[in-house]
């Protein structure tokens, strides 16, 4: 399982990577540009290359923050494994519906 894990979250990493680099450039062009909120919404709203793009997005960063947070709380306390894992399967799905929903919202 651990090793399933570990490439998870690399795999997820390097998907990511370039997904983050996009969404922050886009956020630098818009608010130079003097964009709003409305306005950037009326631009991207019912586009299925956002809603794909967003989704993405998503779904990797739902699989990829709670193997890392798993880690974390591993290394941080005594709590046992089973509530871990628990803990960051609630995590996980809490971040992939919210994420989802806001991405269904926009498109």
């Amino acid at each position: 399982m651990e090793r399933s894990l570990f490439l998870a979250q690399r795999i997820t990493a390097m998907i990511l990577a370039p997904l983050v680099i996009i969404h922050l450039g886009l956020i630098l062009y818009a608010v130079q540009g003097g964009l709003t909120a409305a306005e950037i919404l009326n631009r991207t709203e019912g586009s299925i290359g956002w809603a794909l793009f967003y989704s993405l997005f998503v779904v990797c960063a739902a699989v990829h923050a709670p193997i890392g947070l798993r880690h974390v709380i591993n290394e941080w306390t005594s709590m046992p494994q089973r509530w871990v894992n628990t803990l960051v399967m609630i995590l996980g799905s809490a971040l992939l519906l919210l994420g989802l929903r806001a991405v269904s919202a926009v498109y």
